[in-house]
C-alpha cells in the first residue's frame, strides 16, 4: 500500500544530558551534553512513521539548499522523496532536555516565508497513492493553488486526511478526515478554551465549514471527539499516560488514521460508515503505544543499505551456511556499533502482510535476521497439513527480499535458542501486543536489547489465501 505524505519538513534536534549544578549567573541548570538526537520533523516525521509501519511511503515536500537541508535529507533516507525548491532556510527546532523534561526550545528559520516551488512531478506523485496525508506545518506548501486542485481531485478517489496548522491553509473540500487538536479547533472556530466550550458544536461547525466527511478533534489523554455527520458526534476514549514526551503524538495519530482508512476496503468509502470509528479508535490506541514506547526518542535511525556478506554469490544457501552468515553479520555490525534486528515466523505462502511486517522490522535498525520455523516446527504449531511450502523454499523467498539480510531456520517450538545465540539488539513482533508481555521480552532485555511491535495488517494471512484457493477449487481454469 502506497501512502503519499504532502507537507512541510523540519529538522528536529534534541540535546540532553545530566545536570548536577546551577548556572552561577542565572537561575538555570547547567546541562552536561551527553547526546544530540537529530531527526526529520513535521511531514518528514509523519512519513518516517508510515515507513516504519511497513507502508511504501512517498514524501512530497519542498527543500532548501543549505546545510540543515542536507542533514535533513540524510534523515529521510529510505523514503521516496519528491521535492520542489524553497528560498527560505530550513526550519530547525532544537529542544534542550533534562530527565525527560523540556527546559527550552530554540527555533531557527521558522518565521513566515515566501511560498515554496511546486513542480509537476510533485503533483504527479499523488496519482499513485492509495491514501494521502497532508501534514501542514504552516510553511505555505498546502496553499499552492495547483497543488490544492490536485489534492481536491484525488480526495474523490482515495482517502485524504488533513492534519492542519494554525498558520496553514484550510483543508480542501472532500477530505475523508481533518484532525486538528483542541487548541487548533477552537482557534479555527474563534472560540476560547473555557468551561463553556462545546467541543461537539465546534467539531460540527468545522466539519460543515471545511466540507470534510469527518472532523476528529484530538484531546490528548482524553482521546478524541469524532463528528462524522449530522447528529453523529461521539467521544472516543484513550488510556491516560503519565510523564511521557508527547512530541510527535499528532503525527502518529494522523498517520495511523490515514493508513486505517486506506486499509478499510482498499478504496474510498464514506467516512460516516463504521470504518471511521474503528480507524480513529485504532489511531488513538497506536498513539498511546507509541508514547509508552518512548515516542520520538525511541525511533530507530533511518535505514542503511542491505548488508551482503563477502563472497556471497548466491541467495540460496544451506541451513548451516545461513546460520554462519547470520553470526558473521551480527559480529560485524556489533563491532561497528550497528543495530541488529530479528523477527520470526513461519512465512508460509509469503503475502503482502508479511512483506509490510518485514519492511517495518528492517527499518528498526541496520540489518534484519529472520528466524524461520522449520517444517517440523510449523507442523507442531499449525497442524499436520502445514507448511504448504518447505523450509528451503520459504527461506529462499525471504532471502530474495531487499529488506531481509539473513535467514536462520530453527527446529524448536520457539526461537529462544537461536535468539540466545545471536543476541539481536531488537526483537520485532507483528501485532498489537503489549511489549512487556511478549514471551521473548525478558530474554532480549536481559542482554540489553529491546522488543518492539509493528502493526498487524488485517485481511492478509496464509489462512485467508488457503481459504480463497479452496473456494476456487482444483479444476478452475487459470488464465495464461
Amino acid at each position: 500500500m502506497r501512502i503519499v505524505v504532502v507537507g512541510d519538513v523540519l529538522l528536529d534536534r534534541d540535546i540532553g544530558g545530566p545536570s548536577t549544578r546551577q548556572c552561577p549567573d542565572a537561575p538555570a541548570p547547567v546541562i552536561d551534553v551527553a547526546h544530540c538526537l537529530v531527526r526529520a520533523g513535521g511531514a518528514g516525521l509523519t512519513a518516517r512513521l508510515l515507513a516504519l509501519d511497513g507502508h511504501s511511503t512517498t514524501l512530497v515536500t519542498a527543500l532548501s539548499d543549505d546545510e540543515a537541508s542536507r542533514e535533513l535529507r540524510s534523515c529521510l533516507s529510505g523514503l521516496t522523496l519528491v521535492a520542489g525548491g524553497s528560498n527560505a532556510p530550513t526550519p530547525v527546532k532544537t529542544r534542550v532536555l533534562h530527565s525527560g523534561r523540556v527546559l527550552a526550545r530554540l527555533d531557527e528559520g521558522c518565521q513566515p516565508t515566501s511560498p515554496p516551488v511546486v513542480t509537476a512531478e510533485m503533483i504527479d506523485a499523488l496519482a499513485a497513492a492509495d491514501a494521502i496525508l497532508v501534514s501542514d506545518y504552516g510553511r505555505g506548501l498546502s496553499a499552492d493553488p495547483g497543488l490544492r486542485a490536485a489534492l481536491a481531485h484525488q480526495a474523490r478517489r482515495v482517502p485524504l486526511v488533513w492534519d492542519p496548522h494554525p498558520r496553514g491553509a484550510e483543508p480542501v473540500a472532500g477530505a475523508a478526515a481533518v484532525t486538528p487538536n483542541l487548541r487548533e479547533a477552537l482557534g479555527a472556530a474563534g472560540t476560547d478554551l473555557g468551561p463553556d466550550a462545546n467541543i461537539g458544536a465546534v467539531a460540527a461547525a468545522l466539519r460543515q465549514r471545511w466540507r470534510c466527511q469527518a472532523l476528529v478533534v484530538t484531546l490528548g489523554d482524553a482521546g478524541a471527539w469524532l463528528d462524522s455527520g449530522p447528529d453523529d458526534g461521539r467521544a472516543l476514549a484513550a488510556v491516560p499516560l503519565d510523564g511521557v514526551d508527547t512530541c510527535g503524538a499528532g503525527d502518529r495519530f494522523a498517520s495511523r488514521l490515514a493508513a486505517g482508512l486506506a486499509e478499510a476496503g482498499r478504496g474510498h468509502r464514506p467516512a460516516a460508515q463504521p470504518g471511521i470509528v474503528d480507524a480513529v479508535s485504532e489511531a488513538i490506541a497506536a498513539t498511546g503505544s507509541f508514547l509508552r514506547a518512548g515516542g520520538v526518542a525511541a525511533l530507530p535511525a533511518p535505514p542503511t543499505p542491505r548488508w551482503t556478506p563477502p563472497g556471497a554469490s548466491s541467495l540460496r544457501a544451506p541451513a548451516p551456511q545461513r546460520a554462519g552468515r547470520a553470526r558473521e553479520l551480527v559480529s560485524r555490525l556489533h563491532a561497528t556499533g550497528g543495530t541488529v534486528v530479528a523477527t520470526g515466523g513461519c512465512f508460509d505462502l509469503l503475502h503482502a502482510g508479511h512483506l509490510r511486517t518485514l519492511r517495518a522490522a528492517r527499518a528498526q535498525g541496520d540489518a534484519l535476521i529472520v528466524c524461520l520455523n522449520s517444517d517440523r516446527s510449523v507442523r507442531a504449531l499449525k497442524g499436520p497439513q502445514r507448511p504448504l511450502m518447505g523450509q528451503e523454499e520459504r527461506a529462499e523467498l525471504l532471502e530474495a527480499l531487499d529488506c531481509v539480510d539473513a535467514v536462520v531456520v530453527f527446529d524448536e517450538d520457539t526461537p529462544v535458542q537461536v535468539l540466545t545465540e545471536l543476541r539481536p539488539d531488537v526483537w520485532v513482533k507483528g501485532g498489537d501486543y503489549v511489549v512487556e508481555l511478549l514471551p521473548e521480552y525478558e530474554l532480549v532485555t536481559g542482554w540489553g536489547g529491546r522488543c518492539a511491535t509493528v502493526p498487524f495488517h488485517p485481511g492478509h494471512s496464509t489462512s485467508s489465501l488457503v481459504t480463497a484457493l479452496e473456494r476456487i477449487g482444483p479444476d478452475a481454469a487459470v488464465p495464461g
